[in-house]
Protein backbone atom coordinates (compact mmCIF):
# COMPACT_ATOMS: atom_id res chain seq x y z
CA UNK A 1 0.00 0.00 0.00
CA UNK A 2 0.71 3.51 -0.72
CA UNK A 3 0.25 6.35 1.25
CA UNK A 4 -0.60 9.90 -0.12
CA UNK A 5 -0.77 12.53 2.00
CA UNK A 6 -2.45 15.92 1.52
CA UNK A 7 -1.21 18.89 3.55
CA UNK A 8 -3.68 21.68 3.89
CA UNK A 9 -6.12 23.12 6.84
CA UNK A 10 -9.65 21.75 7.74
CA UNK A 11 -13.09 23.71 6.91
CA UNK A 12 -14.59 25.76 4.80
CA UNK A 13 -12.88 28.95 5.91
CA UNK A 14 -9.24 27.36 4.25
CA UNK A 15 -10.76 25.45 1.45
CA UNK A 16 -9.42 27.89 -1.16
CA UNK A 17 -6.30 28.72 0.70
CA UNK A 18 -2.71 28.61 -1.35
CA UNK A 19 -1.60 26.62 2.08
CA UNK A 20 -4.47 23.57 0.91
CA UNK A 21 -3.51 22.99 -2.29
CA UNK A 22 -2.36 19.56 -0.91
CA UNK A 23 -6.08 18.56 0.14
CA UNK A 24 -7.09 20.11 -3.62
CA UNK A 25 -4.41 17.77 -5.12
CA UNK A 26 -6.17 14.54 -3.25
CA UNK A 27 -9.32 15.47 -4.05
CA UNK A 28 -8.83 15.52 -7.91
CA UNK A 29 -6.97 12.47 -7.38
CA UNK A 30 -10.22 11.05 -5.44
CA UNK A 31 -13.00 12.11 -7.84
CA UNK A 32 -10.70 11.46 -11.21
CA UNK A 33 -9.90 7.52 -10.12
CA UNK A 34 -13.21 6.71 -8.59
CA UNK A 35 -12.32 6.64 -5.25
CA UNK A 36 -14.21 5.67 -2.36
CA UNK A 37 -16.17 8.16 -0.28
CA UNK A 38 -14.11 10.23 2.12
CA UNK A 39 -14.03 9.13 5.96
CA UNK A 40 -12.79 10.39 9.25
CA UNK A 41 -9.87 8.31 9.82
CA UNK A 42 -6.62 8.86 11.81
CA UNK A 43 -7.65 12.37 12.47
CA UNK A 44 -8.14 13.26 9.18
CA UNK A 45 -9.93 12.52 6.58
CA UNK A 46 -9.24 9.35 4.35
CA UNK A 47 -10.40 7.29 1.33
CA UNK A 48 -8.67 4.34 -0.26
CA UNK A 49 -8.99 2.94 -4.17
CA UNK A 50 -6.56 1.53 -6.21
CA UNK A 51 -4.49 1.99 -9.76
CA UNK A 52 -4.39 -1.27 -10.95
CA UNK A 53 -2.82 -3.84 -8.54
CA UNK A 54 -1.18 -0.78 -6.16
CA UNK A 55 -3.63 -0.03 -3.41
CA UNK A 56 -3.60 3.83 -2.11
CA UNK A 57 -4.49 5.39 0.71
CA UNK A 58 -5.84 9.30 0.49
CA UNK A 59 -5.42 11.17 4.32
CA UNK A 60 -5.78 14.41 4.71
CA UNK A 61 -5.12 15.74 7.90
CA UNK A 62 -7.50 17.42 10.06
CA UNK A 63 -5.41 18.22 13.04
CA UNK A 64 -4.20 21.66 11.36
CA UNK A 65 -0.98 22.10 9.72
CA UNK A 66 1.71 22.39 12.35
CA UNK A 67 0.19 19.04 13.77
CA UNK A 68 -0.48 16.45 10.65
CA UNK A 69 2.42 14.13 11.28
CA UNK A 70 0.24 13.15 14.16
CA UNK A 71 -2.42 11.99 11.85
CA UNK A 72 0.35 10.49 9.32
CA UNK A 73 1.87 8.34 12.24
CA UNK A 74 -1.24 6.88 13.00
CA UNK A 75 -2.54 5.60 9.38
CA UNK A 76 1.33 4.54 8.95
CA UNK A 77 1.20 2.76 12.23
CA UNK A 78 -2.55 0.96 11.45
CA UNK A 79 -0.85 -0.06 8.40
CA UNK A 80 2.57 -0.57 9.06
CA UNK A 81 4.12 1.03 6.65
CA UNK A 82 7.60 2.25 6.04
CA UNK A 83 8.37 6.32 5.32
CA UNK A 84 9.30 5.28 2.18
CA UNK A 85 5.24 4.28 1.07
CA UNK A 86 4.65 7.84 1.80
CA UNK A 87 4.54 10.80 -0.80
CA UNK A 88 3.72 14.15 0.54
CA UNK A 89 1.85 16.54 -1.41
CA UNK A 90 2.32 20.08 -0.28
CA UNK A 91 2.80 23.95 -1.22
CA UNK A 92 5.76 25.58 -2.23
CA UNK A 93 7.17 28.82 -1.53
CA UNK A 94 10.19 28.62 -3.77
CA UNK A 95 8.62 27.41 -6.84
CA UNK A 96 6.97 29.71 -9.10
CA UNK A 97 2.84 28.87 -9.24
CA UNK A 98 2.04 26.48 -11.82
CA UNK A 99 5.79 24.54 -11.33
CA UNK A 100 5.61 20.89 -9.98
CA UNK A 101 8.58 19.20 -8.63
CA UNK A 102 9.01 15.85 -6.73
CA UNK A 103 11.58 15.00 -4.21
CA UNK A 104 12.49 12.56 -2.22
CA UNK A 105 14.08 12.93 1.39
CA UNK A 106 15.76 16.48 2.80
CA UNK A 107 14.92 18.99 4.78
CA UNK A 108 11.47 20.82 5.57
CA UNK A 109 12.36 24.78 4.90
CA UNK A 110 10.46 26.02 7.27
CA UNK A 111 6.92 24.52 6.33
CA UNK A 112 4.90 23.37 9.36
CA UNK A 113 3.52 20.69 7.67
CA UNK A 114 6.36 19.07 6.56
CA UNK A 115 8.11 19.97 10.20
CA UNK A 116 5.68 17.74 11.92
CA UNK A 117 5.86 15.19 9.62
CA UNK A 118 9.74 15.06 9.95
CA UNK A 119 9.04 14.65 13.95
CA UNK A 120 7.34 11.44 13.26
CA UNK A 121 9.03 10.06 10.49
CA UNK A 122 12.20 11.53 9.66
CA UNK A 123 13.13 12.92 6.46
CA UNK A 124 13.05 9.80 3.90
CA UNK A 125 9.60 10.20 2.52
CA UNK A 126 8.83 11.48 -0.93
CA UNK A 127 7.00 14.85 -1.88
CA UNK A 128 5.24 16.20 -4.39
CA UNK A 129 5.99 20.23 -4.13
CA UNK A 130 3.15 22.24 -5.57
CA UNK A 131 4.53 25.74 -6.61
CA UNK A 132 2.71 28.75 -5.37
CA UNK A 133 5.07 31.83 -5.62
CA UNK A 134 6.91 33.84 -3.25
CA UNK A 135 5.43 37.08 -1.94
CA UNK A 136 8.55 38.82 -1.82
CA UNK A 137 9.68 39.14 2.02
CA UNK A 138 9.64 36.56 4.49
CA UNK A 139 7.36 38.50 6.95
CA UNK A 140 4.58 38.35 3.94
CA UNK A 141 4.52 34.80 4.06
CA UNK A 142 1.68 33.94 6.75
CA UNK A 143 -0.73 36.15 5.26
CA UNK A 144 -0.08 34.88 1.83
CA UNK A 145 -0.32 30.81 2.12
CA UNK A 146 -3.53 31.40 4.23
CA UNK A 147 -5.14 33.64 1.43
CA UNK A 148 -7.31 32.10 -1.48
CA UNK A 149 -5.95 31.74 -4.77
CA UNK A 150 -7.27 34.81 -6.86
CA UNK A 151 -9.47 34.07 -9.48
CA UNK A 152 -6.56 34.42 -12.38
CA UNK A 153 -4.93 31.67 -10.94
CA UNK A 154 -7.87 29.18 -11.87
CA UNK A 155 -6.53 28.15 -15.09
CA UNK A 156 -3.15 27.42 -14.03
CA UNK A 157 -4.28 25.69 -11.01
CA UNK A 158 -6.54 23.66 -12.79
CA UNK A 159 -3.89 22.79 -14.82
CA UNK A 160 -2.02 21.69 -12.01
CA UNK A 161 -4.36 19.77 -10.32
CA UNK A 162 -5.71 17.98 -13.27
CA UNK A 163 -2.18 16.74 -14.23
CA UNK A 164 -1.39 15.55 -10.52
CA UNK A 165 -3.96 12.93 -10.99
CA UNK A 166 -3.31 12.09 -14.56
CA UNK A 167 0.08 11.35 -13.19
CA UNK A 168 -1.23 9.81 -9.61
CA UNK A 169 -1.31 5.98 -11.16
CA UNK A 170 2.56 6.50 -12.60
CA UNK A 171 3.79 7.87 -8.96
CA UNK A 172 2.11 5.14 -6.98
CA UNK A 173 4.55 2.65 -9.56
CA UNK A 174 7.65 4.51 -8.44
CA UNK A 175 8.12 6.44 -12.05
CA UNK A 176 8.37 10.02 -11.31
CA UNK A 177 9.65 10.27 -14.55
CA UNK A 178 6.19 9.97 -15.98
CA UNK A 179 4.37 11.21 -13.63
CA UNK A 180 6.14 14.68 -14.16
CA UNK A 181 5.51 14.22 -18.06
CA UNK A 182 1.51 13.57 -16.93
CA UNK A 183 1.90 17.06 -15.05
CA UNK A 184 3.50 18.82 -18.28
CA UNK A 185 0.95 17.49 -20.81
CA UNK A 186 -1.33 19.41 -18.55
CA UNK A 187 0.53 22.44 -17.82
CA UNK A 188 2.30 22.79 -21.62
CA UNK A 189 0.14 20.42 -23.83
CA UNK A 190 1.77 20.32 -27.08
CA UNK A 191 1.74 23.30 -29.21
CA UNK A 192 -0.87 22.41 -32.27
CA UNK A 193 0.35 21.72 -35.79
CA UNK A 194 0.54 24.38 -38.13
CA UNK A 195 -2.43 23.38 -40.60
CA UNK A 196 -0.90 22.62 -44.06
CA UNK A 197 -0.87 25.50 -46.33
CA UNK A 198 -3.79 25.38 -48.75
CA UNK A 199 -3.14 24.80 -52.20
CA UNK A 200 -1.75 27.96 -54.54
CA UNK A 201 -4.27 28.74 -57.19
CA UNK A 202 -3.48 27.86 -60.17
CA UNK A 203 -4.08 29.37 -63.91
CA UNK A 204 -6.42 27.92 -66.62
CA UNK A 205 -4.56 26.42 -68.70
CA UNK A 206 -4.75 28.37 -72.35
CA UNK A 207 -6.04 25.71 -74.59
CA UNK A 208 -3.41 25.29 -77.45
CA UNK A 209 -4.32 27.11 -81.03
CA UNK A 210 -5.44 24.51 -83.29
CA UNK A 211 -3.10 23.45 -86.05
CA UNK A 212 -3.75 25.10 -89.34
CA UNK A 213 -5.00 23.14 -91.89
CA UNK A 214 -2.33 22.31 -94.98
CA UNK A 215 -4.67 20.52 -97.53
CA UNK A 216 -5.38 21.71 -100.93
CA UNK A 217 -9.07 22.45 -101.68
CA UNK A 218 -9.63 19.52 -103.73
CA UNK A 219 -8.07 16.91 -100.63
CA UNK A 220 -10.34 18.37 -98.20
CA UNK A 221 -13.47 17.86 -100.69
CA UNK A 222 -12.20 14.29 -100.88
CA UNK A 223 -11.84 13.45 -97.39
CA UNK A 224 -15.66 14.43 -96.29
CA UNK A 225 -16.60 11.28 -98.91
CA UNK A 226 -14.26 9.31 -97.09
Amino acid sequence: MHLFVGLGNPGPKYARNRHNIGFMALDEIASAHGFGPWKSRFQGLACEGRFGSEKVLLLKPETFMNLSGNAVNEAMRFYKLAPSDVTVFHDELDLAPGKVKVKQGGGHAGHNGLRSIHAHLGPDYARVRLGIGHPGHKDAVSGYVLRDFPKADDAWLDDVLRGVADGAPELARGDTGRFMNAVSLRVNPPRNQSKPKAPEAQEPETPAAPEEDTRSPMQKLLDKFK
